[in-house]
């Protein structure tokens, strides 16, 4: 079977996006599959590469941001006994953009689709839908372009009076903590706001929770499965970009030390979030735990980083799959969805 592995993209977590197709590429099980990686620079153009059957072919982690031997042709995608592997973190690969590529082209693809793609990365529709399913939500305000244009005082009064500090200010459609910022202060507030609103037309500003970050990875279409909890254990309260990939000064506890009450309700919690986005494939949820073991949601992520340091392989490997055995899932499930999909609705899909 041909695998087109996606990666790069025009999103700011570009970088992630490619370390992480770098690590699936050490990790594919080469006996039973051909990888074809296709390249999506910053400016959005799409590259093909060599062929690869063996380990001992994929390229360097820089070799991979200079494969461009010809243009992709999109119609690739349908060759027969084959599968995408869209590696893509952030919009216009994590948000359905891409995805409604695949469904146009009628090509199976791992990962979720459309509308839970788009719901996934969206933070305030999500909370929404969350918060219809009945998982506890961080209180929150919205922040749109024009009333940031026009009554941008009334704004802030109305922030400040509705939610207490610390605040934290994010792009409503951005991963991998960037455009995020923590707040303290109105003139905080402000500074933080603007530079939300250099990634994204829409803008979220949630309470802060003082508490454990903790996270869970689920793998499954419709019939659904959790891993063991993990928790960051963090030196500072923000956890930043940097701290993420640059720094290295998070450290995962996995499995998480909490009641075992509270782990089951946060993996109770994961599974009602990926139905309630009507997910597939995979997805990381991640919740704050407080000292009372109050639980809250904090976002769902649909195409999880696969990153030497990323929680969801991670996690999986603690319940006991291998990070090899989690691509060949991935791959399974894809092509599943696909043919029961087909199976259901024929030649309408």
């Amino acid at each position: 079977m041909k695998v087109f592995l996606l990666y790069g993209g025009k999103s700011a977590e570009h970088d992630i996006s490619v370390i992480s197709a770098y690590h699936i590429l050490q990790e594919i099980y080469y006996e039973y599959y051909q990888v074809v990686p296709v390249y999506i620079t910053p400016e959005g153009e799409w590259g093909k590469g060599t062929i690869i059957d063996k380990k001992e072919d994929v390229p360097t982690l820089s070799g991979l941001r200079e494969i461009s031997n010809e243009v992709f042709d999109f119609q690739e995608l349908k060759e027969e006994n084959s599968v995408v592997f869209p590696v893509l973190h952030g919009p216009n690969g994590e948000d359905g953009t891409v995805q409604g590529l695949f469904e146009v082209l009628g090509v199976p693809y791992v990962g979720a689709g459309v509308l839970a793609s788009a719901a996934g990365m969206d933070k305030i529709v999500s909370k929404v839908l969350f918060n219809d399913a009945g998982i506890p939500i961080v209180p929150y305000e919205t922040v749109t372009p024009n009333d940031w244009e026009t009554r941008p005082e009334e704004v802030v009064e109305r922030v400040v009076e509705s939610l207490p500090y610390p605040m934290y200010v994010k792009p409503a459609n951005l991963g991998s903590s960037v455009g995020i910022s923590e707040v303290n202060d109105v003139e905080g507030l402000k500074t933080a706001i603007n530079l939300a609103f250099e990634y994204d037309q829409r803008v979220l500003i949630e309470q802060g929770i003082t508490g454990i970050e903790a996270e869970v990875a689920v793998l499954g279409n419709e019939d659904v499965h959790t891993s063991v909890v993990g928790a960051l254990v963090k030196q500072q309260q923000f956890y930043d970009y940097d701290s993420k990939y640059l720094d290295d000064d998070v450290a995962l506890q996995i499995p998480a030390e909490l009641p075992q009450e509270t782990l089951n309700k946060m993996r109770e919690y994961a599974t009602n979030a990926f139905i309630a986005i009507d997910g597939s494939g995979l997805a990381r949820v991640d919740f704050f735990v407080t000292e009372d073991q109050d639980i809250y949601i904090n976002e769902i992520n649909t195409f999880p980083g696969f990153t030497p340091i990323s929680m969801y392989p991670k996690l999986w490997e603690e319940t006991g799959l291998a990070y090899g055995d989690v691509i060949e899932e991935l791959l399974q499930l894809a092509i599943q969805r696909h043919e029961n999909r087909q199976t259901r609705y024929g030649k309408q899909r």
